[in-house]
C-alpha cells in the first residue's frame, strides 16, 4: 500500500537522501526509479517485520527496471549537475545494471543481488528467480519485484495498425474488444521466505506460492 511521497518522481528534496547515506548531488542525479525502489525495498522489509541488521540469514534482491529516461531528459543537458557528479557516477545512478545492487548495499542485504530484464514479464521472472535462490538456499528471505516510471510523465503516443498501442487510448486486458496496450508507471516489491521459514517466525503470511 506504498505510494511515494507527493513530488519525488521530479523534486529529489522529497526523497530522504540521508536515510539511505545519498548526497543531494547524488540525488538530484539518480533515476526516480533507482529512489523509488529503494524506498519500496525499504518500506517491504519493514513491513515484514524484517531488519536486516539483526536478520540471522541472508536477504536476496531480485528486481529490474525500465529503461532510463531520466538521464536523457534531466541530466545530459545540466552541465553543472554533470560537472559536480562526474560522468562515472551520473552513469552508476541511472543505468538499470545496478538497480539491485545498490538495493543490496544501501540496505545491507547480504544474499544475491541479481538485476532480471525480460520486458513486460520482469517482475514475475524476478518472483522466480528469488523462489529459486530460497530453494536451493542462496539466500534466506528475498526482495523480488520491478519498477517503470518514464519521464516526462504526461507523454502521448502515435498507434500504428499493427503494433502494440491501443488506437482508443484504453487498456482491457483479456476484453474481446481490446486493441492494444497502454503503458503507465507502476512499481512492487514483495518479501518472500521459504514457507517453513515464515511459520516458524511467526510472520504475517498473505500468500504461499506452490
Amino acid at each position: 500500500d506504498y505510494v511515494p511521497r507527493r513530488g519525488i518522481l521530479d523534486n529529489p528534496d522529497h526523497f530522504d537522501a540521508a536515510f539511505f547515506n545519498i548526497s543531494p548531488r547524488e540525488a538530484e542525479a539518480m533515476d526516480p526509479q533507482q529512489r523509488v525502489f529503494l524506498e519500496l525495498a525499504w518500506h517491504a522489509l519493514e513491513n515484514a517485520g524484517c531488519d536486516p541488521q539483526q536478520f540471522s540469514g541472508s536477504i536476496g534482491v531480485f528486481a529490474g527496471m525500465s529503461n532510463n529516461s531520466w538521464l536523457q531528459h534531466r541530466i545530459l543537458h545540466n552541465k553543472e549537475l554533470r560537472a559536480q557528479v562526474g560522468y562515472e557516477n551520473a552513469m552508476i545512478c541511472n543505468e538499470k545494471d545496478y538497480l539491485a545492487t545498490r538495493t543490496a548495499y544501501k540496505l545491507n542485504l547480504r544474499g544475491p543481488a541479481l538485476n532480471i530484464y525480460t520486458a513486460c514479464s520482469t517482475s514475475l521472472v524476478a518472483v522466480c528467480q528469488a523462489v529459486q535462490a530460497l530453494q536451493s538456499f542462496q539466500c534466506d528471505a528475498a526482495l523480488a519485484g520491478g519498477i517503470s516510471i518514464k519521464w516526462p510523465q504526461e507523454r502521448g503516443f502515435t498507434a500504428q495498425e499493427g503494433s502494440i498501442y491501443a488506437p482508443d487510448g484504453h487498456c482491457r486486458p483479456y476484453d474481446a474488444a481490446a486493441t492494444g496496450a497502454v503503458f503507465s508507471n507502476g512499481a512492487g516489491v514483495v518479501v518472500l521466505k521459504r514457507l517453513e521459514d515464515a511459520v516458524r517466525d511467526g510472520d504475517h503470511i498473505w500468500a504461499a506460492i506452490k
